[in-house]
């Protein structure tokens, strides 16, 4: 960290006679909260490093790169601007950190966490008068507008939710009705890319003297996560989220609807903008960014979809989440929760247990759904093992390479496959958690347990989302170069319809679901046995981490 702390301190104003906040590593905006109410002079910030919460999970390496290189970088731009900053590396936990700290310079102000694990971590701060919550600025919609979108309570449907805040923000609305004269563009936003139009190449930053020293600090301290760190793919500063959200405009908007649901082993993003993580980072302000892609001139339905994401999808998963306490209280349903934190099924890949730093805060272990029953632990295939399924092969690749892939593979690639092979609702969320840039407790535990993998039932979603190979053929050319013919030989046909089949008892009386379960009641005796017999060698095979042998499917 030399070079890092020299510049700090360099920059660092006198601390004297400030009113000190804590920035947690998600809250990384002076356009929000006090940062953004009081004069910089005024203000002392208060920023932790704490190796504790990196170690506490298998995370990314390239993960802990981005929010590392920000950290840093967020607390030289707040330095420069004239803010006090004490920048604290520590091996204990945020809330063990603070504590020592706000002890001696009194009682300290922080935006709600967004993240679940840390308000848990900041509950006796609070309790003992050292730590004063203020509303989290960067969230645009209120637990009231949750409620009243929802006045009966679960479940919970995000169509009702968006409709309610898009009228009341006026955001691409029409003399009270919808522009266009639709709420939503989503039956339009599902063409395969034939290749054309090319699809826009990330733009690719040059790390500096504080980005390289992150990348130093990954490889010696936490090289043995998993993941691979490419520095020149990471948007550090201000001025780089600037930058990659310049690009996402320019290039993605225009055919972001039409495409949004495409895959390709030509290209990871298509044309989504890859700007989640900094979303979440608060890098880049999620109003910010809906009002300017409502100014474009660009397609409706680019316009429409973007903005259903995260005024839409993003705000409501964020409500469900608080509402049940990351799903620990849920209605009607008895929930338990793990005592540690998940790995993800990193111990099973390598045999060696998860070494954390030190024991994590009691609180820390998910909650365990599983309204399927599903109970079978998350097979190496997601860890790098080859499966010979080019559609999930490739996907894990691309997730370990980078800690991104867009949402049609997270959804109908690896939570379809892990819903349609029984994977445990909750080992399966580890997994994404650890895995991705963008996954924090409280998007990537709704859209797992609740979305992905139905563990919630009708919680907040209609229907499991699944399907056979015919989806994955129609939406990507994944199936051009794959050992397995979609039309006949893909066991992912087979495994939906014997999913359909064990599982028919309890989705018989959803809606959505009544034609999927007659039709696999439409199935004779021998094609149903023969889909037991693909699922039950599937499993197998991929439990000793073996590529599937193509006799399965005959």
């Amino acid at each position: 960290m030399t070079t890092f702390l020299e510049r700090l301190d360099a920059a660092n104003p006198a601390f004297d006679d400030r009113r000190w906040v804590f920035v947690a590593y998600d809250q990384l905006s002076d356009e929000i909260g006090p940062l953004a109410d009081e004069p910089a002079n005024s203000l002392g910030l208060i920023m932790i490093e704490s190796a504790a919460k990196a170690a506490r999970r298998p995370y990314h390496q390239q993960k802990l790169a981005l929010v590392l290189s920000n950290l840093r970088h967020f607390a030289l731009e707040q330095a420069e601007r004239g803010v006090a900053v004490k920048y604290l590396t520590t091996d204990k936990s945020h809330g063990e950190a603070l504590k020592e700290v706000a002890g001696d310079l009194g009682r300290v102000r922080v935006m709600e966490p967004a993240e679940r694990e840390l308000r848990i971590e900041l509950e006796p701060l609070i309790e003992d008068g050292l730590l004063e919550i203020v509303p989290h600025g960067g969230w645009l919609t209120t637990r009231e507008q949750f409620e009243r979108s929802t006045r009966k309570g679960p479940p919970w449907r995000m169509d009702a939710f968006y409709r309610l805040v898009r009228k009341e923000s006026g955001m691409l609305m029409d003399d009270g009705k919808p522009v266009g004269g639709k709420w939503s563009f989503d039956t339009a936003n599902r063409k395969r890319w034939p290749g054309e139009p090319e699809a826009p190449e990330p733009p690719r930053f040059r790390p500096d003297d504080i980005t390289r020293e992150v990348g130093d600090l990954i490889d010696a301290r936490f090289g043995h996560h998993p993941g691979e760190v490419d520095l020149s793919t990471l948007p550090a500063t201000e001025n780089a989220a600037k930058r990659l959200w310049s690009w996402a405009i320019e290039n993605c908007m225009e055919h972001f609807g039409p495409y949004e649901d495409a895959m390709s082993v030509e290209s990871k993003s298509l044309f989504h903008t890859r700007v989640s993580p900094l979303l979440n980072l608060h890098r880049l302000l999620p109003g910010k960014l809906v009002h300017e892609v409502a100014a474009l001139n660009a397609p409706l339905q680019s316009r429409e979809g973007f903005i259903r994401q995260i005024v839409g999808w993003r705000e409501f998963m964020r409500h469900v989440h608080v509402a049940t306490d990351g799903f620990r209280d849920v209605p009607d349903v008895k929930v338990t929760a793990k005592r540690r934190p998940g790995d993800g099924g990193w111990a099973r890949w390598t045999g060696d247990e998860w070494p954390r730093a030190k024991e994590p805060p009691s609180g820390m272990g998910g909650a365990t759904p599983s309204e399927l029953d599903a109970d079978w632990p998350l097979p190496k295939a997601f860890w790098g093992q080859p499966s010979g399924m080019t559609c999930l092969d490739r996907v894990v690749h691309d997730v370990w390479e980078d800690a991104y892939t867009h949402h049609t593979p997270r959804l109908m690639v690896l939570a379809n496959l892990g819903t349609l092979l029984g994977v445990k609702p909750r080992e399966l969320t580890d997994w994404f958690w650890v895995a991705f840039a963008d996954a924090y407790d409280w998007v990537v535990e709704p859209n797992v347990l609740g979305m992905g993998t139905f563990a919630l039932g009708d919680l907040f979603t209609t229907k499991p989302y699944v399907s056979g190979a015919n989806y994955i053929r129609k939406m990507s050319d994944f199936c051009d170069d794959c050992r397995f013919d979609p039309k006949s030989t893909c066991p992912i046909t087979s495994l939906y319809w014997a999913f359909l089949d064990r599982n028919r008892g309890r989705l018989e009386g959803n809606p959505r679901m009544s034609l999927p379960v007659r039709n696999v009641q439409r199935r004779s005796k021998e094609q149903r046995a023969k889909d037991q017999q693909v699922f039950d060698r599937v499993r197998d095979q991929l439990d000793r981490g073996e590529e599937l042998d193509l006799r399965i499917a005959e």
